[in-house]
């Protein structure tokens, strides 16, 4: 393939227009190989390497989306300098894949894999708004002031949080949809009011939830799956030419 700009390439790849795409160079989230794309770089995409945020954005493809019950003491990584396990090596699949979002080592639940660039980039930027949610047993009972704090709004060490939608479960349990996708967020924001989490396992993701999944086990995303979340995105993602199990 001849070379080409490097936003022609994000959006031929389904990154949006060449103007969002142009953006995102201008904002140095675009690497070509092991430099910082900047505007008015040309790429060969079948031989380098261009990367979104880190993630390799893959041409021409097929898309693979998988879904994985995360026990606790994995990490979400692709690897790991310590060895120790990662997500990968839970799963088998023919094409490369990488974890959309992260879960830290000790929280639980879904997570999806895929090696969709362009979907996972607009499922973990913060104006997707896709609500994520979370059981978490915590420290103690909570109170109605110290939920209606979480559901307001609580100021961590990064800034004011967003409104959650909290209920309680059971006591000392809560169930959790957040927006955002800040680190280690929940954890955060149940130890600012006063709660330490116990236990954190994530029960849904947009419009994916699936409770038969066992911990440790994952499949393949449906089609009809695939695409409610696409929708969950907006209009800015189209829905994927070519899905491989």
């Amino acid at each position: 393939m001849a070379e080409e700009r490097v936003q022609r390439a994000l959006a031929r790849a389904g990154y949006g227009s060449r103007r969002a795409c142009e953006l995102l160079i201008r904002d140095g989230r675009v690497t070509v190989g092991d430099r910082t794309a900047e505007l008015g770089d040309r790429v060969d995409a079948e031989r380098e390497a261009v990367r979104v945020d880190g993630r390799l954005v893959l041409f021409g493809q097929e898309s693979v989306y998988l879904l994985l019950n995360k026990p606790a003491g994995v990490v979400t990584t692709a690897s790991d300098p310590q060895g120790r396990r990662t997500v990968l090596d839970l799963i088998t699949s023919s094409v490369r894949v990488f974890p959309v979002g992260r879960l830290d080592r000790n929280s639980e639940g879904l997570l999806l894999l895929t090696n969709d660039g362009r979907l996972a980039h607009l499922l973990t930027h913060p104006s997707s708004h896709v609500p994520k949610e979370y059981l978490v047993q915590v420290s103690g009972d909570p109170s109605a002031a110290d939920i209606r704090r979480l559901r307001e709004g609580v100021l961590l060490d990064d800034g004011m949080t967003s409104p959650a939608q909290v209920s309680r479960v059971a006591p000392g349990v809560l169930r959790l949809v957040i927006h955002e996708g800040r680190n280690r967020q929940v954890r955060r924001m149940c130890s600012a009011v006063g709660h330490e989490v116990q236990r954190l396992v994530r029960t849904r993701i947009g419009p994916i939830h699936d409770a038969s999944l066992p911990p440790g086990s994952w499949r393949a995303l449906s089609a009809l799956e695939v695409r409610r979340l696409v929708e969950s995105v907006g209009p800015e993602a189209d829905a994927p030419s070519t899905i491989a199990p």
